[in-house]
């Protein structure tokens, strides 16, 4: 993400309460972290999002999605996990844009190097499919497909830069003398 990027692409849309589990079933982090110490995000991206629809992975991966739009509480459900963020980004999603979300889940994502907004309106707004164009630092968000704009608050300049950098580790990596 660049200085003034504006970013596009489709956006599939999921409903209110989609948790960490729903993300990302226990099943592959669990197993994948407790083999092999470290998690690969691309093989966890062939399984994002798949508690609430097993084909989304393939069509994400394929590139036909760059945005999940959600409901109320994406990320939700107890736990502060990053496994559900890696397999997002394995994915090659770009943003995630919610109604709301869990607080732990937003935070890991900056730290992680997702870009998370929160648009209320937005899973009214957009259907899976739209094309959406995203202005993160005006918090403007559009749909192309049937001309709409929304607002969100801009995104605040030092969160911006821990996202061009990748997540707050090559962050604070870039900013050290």
């Amino acid at each position: 993400m660049g200085k003034d990027d504006l970013l596009k692409g489709k956006a599939w849309v999921c409903g209110d309460y989609t948790d960490t589990y729903k993300i990302l079933p226990e099943k592959y982090w669990k197993g994948q972290a407790s083999r092999t110490g470290k998690m690969n995000d691309e093989e966890l991206g062939k399984h994002v999002m798949e508690g609430t629809d097993p084909n989304f992975a393939a069509e994400a991966l394929s590139g036909k999605y760059s945005f999940i739009v959600a409901g109320r509480n994406f990320g939700g459900g107890g736990k502060s996990l990053e496994y559900p963020i890696f397999a997002i980004k394995g994915a090659g999603i770009k943003a995630v844009i919610a109604e709301s979300c869990s607080r732990y889940f937003y935070r890991n994502a900056i730290n992680n190097g997702l870009l998370v907004m929160i648009c209320k309106g937005v899973s009214r707004s957009v259907k899976t499919g739209d094309e959406l164009e995203l202005a993160p630092s005006k918090g403007e968000i559009r749909n192309v497909t049937t001309g709409m704009s929304l607002q969100s608050d801009p995104m605040p300049e030092l969160v911006l830069d821990i996202l061009r950098a990748g997540g707050y580790i090559p962050y604070t990596k870039e900013a050290s003398p």
